[in-house]
This record gives C-alpha cells, structure tokens and sequence, in this order.
C-alpha cells in the first residue's frame, strides 16, 4: 500500500483542504494510501468501487469513528450518523418516514413561497449578500417543514447558528468555538420545543419532523431522551440551511456560465435537475466521511485491519478521471444519460437511502436547489456586483468570501403554486 513518509500529515491536510486526497492518489495513480493524522494510522480510498468497500456494513462501522469534535458542532451526539446495525437501520426508518412524497411536495410549495417573498424583499434593497439571504430563508423553510415554531424577531439568530453548526466542520479556533455555542443553543431550543409537545403544550402537524421525533420510541419501546431527539430534529433542519451552500455555488455557476442560465431560461424541470446535480458534483463541499474496519479484510489485494480508521474521498470521486469525463470542466449535460449509480456520484454519501448512511435529505436538496436555480434563471433580474468570487480549497466548507453580492432590479411575475394548509408556521407567545 503507498504510504506517506511523514510522520503526521495533519498539518498538511490543514494547509492543502480539499486537494489532500486528491493530489496523493492522482500523483501515486491509486485509489488507495496511508498516511497518518493526528497520531493514528489512517487509510484513505477513493473512487466507485472504494465507495462500494466502504458502504459495506459487514467490513465497516461508524462508532468511534466520527469524532468528538466533530459531534460536539457539527452532528451531535447519540445522532443516527454514529449509528450501527439495527439500531442505525431503525433510526434511520424514523427520518424517512418523514421524506414522503407528500412531505417533499410541502416543502417545495413552502420554498417556492418563502424564497419569492424574500426576492420581493431583495429588489428594495442597494444589494444584498445571497449567502446571508439564502440562510434566513431557508431557516424559515426549514422550521415550518419541520413543525419548528419561529418567531419573526429571532430569524436571523437561528439560521446563523444553524450555519456554524455547518460552517465549523473544518474550523479551529472561533470559528469551531461558534459552532460548539451554536450546538449547545440549538439543543437547548429544540429539546425545549420537545418537552413541550411531550407536555401537551405544544401541537406541531402529526406529519412534522417535531412530532414524529418527539413520540418516537427506541428498539427497547422507550421514547428518546429529549436532547437526543433535539439532535435529530436538528438534522432535519441544519442541512436544509446547509443548501445555503450550494445555491451560492449555483448561483456562481449561473454568473461564470452565461450559457447555462439561458438554457436555464428556456427549458427548467429535467434541465433544472442537471444543473443542480453538476452543481453538487462540480463545487467542493464535504471533502471526507470516514468509518473504522469492523474486522479483517482485504480490498483489492490490500489489508484492512480491525479498528484502523478509513477516510472515503467524497470530492476526488466527484471529480475521478475515471468516471467522469474532463471533471474540472462545469457541464450539466453529462447527467442527460447518467445512470445513477449510488457509489461513483456522492457529494451527500453514498450507499442506500433507506438502510444506509446515505444523507436522507439528499431528494429535499436536490428539490429546493431546483426551484432557486429556477427563480435565479427566470425570474429574477439582477446584476452581479464587482467582487472577488474566488473559492479557497483549503477553507472548508468553502464559499466565496463575498458570500456572492448581487442587485436585485426586478422580480418577474410567475405563478405561485399552492395547496391547501400552506400557510406560514407562526409561533404563538
């Protein structure tokens, strides 16, 4: 197996941020090294078939091998990411009982409301920071999907903090330190909102993450404790503000490849879902996920010892010359005739949805991304200002440091969609 000769690679990871992985298994021409981090031995992999390896349940698990500072900011703990077997199987059931049809459809119609009414907002403003726009929306999205009373005045307060959470992956110092005050606070919030709705306080939707989470009932028939079903509740709505992200991303895409938007203008719905699917696949965002061997193995005439800590390469597979063709060109096309195969395109993981540790807001993602795509293409007028839009590899999560500063000149009319019972979710004092 190729190794790396230093001692700790750590401080290298740090300085070379998404590239790490990459730049080692392109130069050696491998799927496959060891190296070293923060004292332990760790094997990197990369690629469809190292996909395939490591959504193995029988070679691979995911105790101990999140770490404690990545679940004190980012995940939480006791969360279905660090979840096993059956316990991780019957967890992850509770989330897609949540990811319907009928829910997806909701929140389509919620997010189509919501991000029209603040583009009506944005053409009265100088400019505006589609990052810090995009947040708050999608804050406000993701509460009422969830069943998650907001208040109007504490808005802005939430989605930022939903933002650290996210924003701390990578970070050290303050900005790691905002993400472990952001989880305590957004713990405190919703197992409050979890007491409540226990106490009869509270009446969020029978169909809402809030209350399936909060009547949720383990394996051994006991409910879960109110901070663990905060958790839960909160990866429902964190990685809803975490598309803020990506709508960045499209948005940049959109400014640096006229032609796609144009495109965009004339033909949306399968066109659409392209963009969005080469925007996932084309910017970085989760660099790694890792898992340690459940027992003995070998993988392509290496050892995999028990224990040893493995990192998969999400965005080398998302750009691996063997799957894609040219993968550092921009091009929505080449989703036309792909054939989804769940092991070579992971920018949210990979695997099955169902049973796997696949993110189960991937569909929601993909469908708010749609639909903003869709307003920035057709029915916005805006200008981009002059800025800097270049992006740091070694930041992560990166995002243009301008947060992407645009004009707003004119909201174009178009018909709003909407179903009965969708109406804004106001908190009551």
């Amino acid at each position: 197996m190729p190794k790396e000769r230093a001692i700790d690679q750590t401080l290298t990871l740090l300085s070379e941020g998404y590239n790490y992985l990459p730049n080692r298994t392109y130069r050696e021409n491998v799927n496959i090294f060891q190296t070293r981090l923060l004292g332990q031995k760790v094997i990197c992999i990369t690629g469809e078939e190292a996909a395939r390896a490591f959504y193995d349940e029988e070679r691979f698990v995911r105790k101990q091998a999140v770490p404690k500072r990545i679940q004190k900011a980012l995940f939480g703990e006791h969360g279905v990411q660090v979840l096993d077997d059956e316990e991780h199987k019957y967890r992850k059931a509770m989330f897609m009982s949540f990811m319907t049809h009928e829910s997806l459809g909701r929140l389509e119609a919620i997010t189509r409301r919501e991000f029209r009414t603040a583009a009506q907002k944005w053409t009265k403003e100088q400019e505006i920071v589609l990052l810090e726009e995009a947040k708050i929306a999608l804050c406000r999205i993701a509460c009422e999907w969830a069943g998650v009373p907001l208040y109007e005045d504490e808005e802005r307060e939430r989605a930022q903090q939903l933002f650290d959470l996210v924003d701390s992956i990578g970070g050290v110092g303050p900005r790691y330190q905002r993400g472990r005050k952001a989880r305590k606070q957004a713990e405190k919030w919703v197992a409050d909102l979890i007491r409540q709705v226990r106490d009869g306080q509270l009446y969020p939707s029978e169909d809402t993450a809030l209350f399936i989470m909060a009547h949720h009932t383990e394996r051994d028939g006991e409910l879960m404790e109110p901070e663990v079903a905060a958790v839960e509740v909160i990866n429902i709505i964190r990685p809803t503000v975490a598309i803020s992200y990506f709508i960045v991303f499209g948005a940049l895409a959109l400014h640096e490849h006229p032609s796609v938007r144009e495109r965009l203008k004339e033909d949306a719905g399968a066109y659409s879902k392209m963009v969005v699917q080469e925007i996932r696949r084309y910017y970085p965002f989760a660099p790694m996920l890792g898992a340690r061997v459940r027992t003995d193995f070998l993988w392509e005439g290496y050892a995999f010892k028990k224990g040893t800590l493995v990192l998969l390469d999400l965005y080398g597979t998302n750009h691996h010359p063997d799957l894609w063709e040219k993968p550092d060109e921009f091009n929505p096309e080449r989703f036309k005739d792909w054939k989804k195969s769940p092991f070579d395109f992971i920018p949210q993981g990979g695997g099955d949805y169902d049973k796997g540790h696949r993110c189960a807001g991937e569909w929601a993602t993909v469908k708010v991304m749609q639909i903003v795509m869709e307003l920035l293409a057709r029915e916005l007028e805006y200008e981009v200002c002059e800025q800097d839009l270049t992006l740091s590899m070694v930041r992560i999560p990166t995002y243009p440091e301008s947060g992407f500063r645009m004009r707003v000149l004119n909201l174009k009319p178009a018909e709003m969609i909407q179903t009965k019972g969708q109406h804004r979710n106001h908190a009551h004092k």
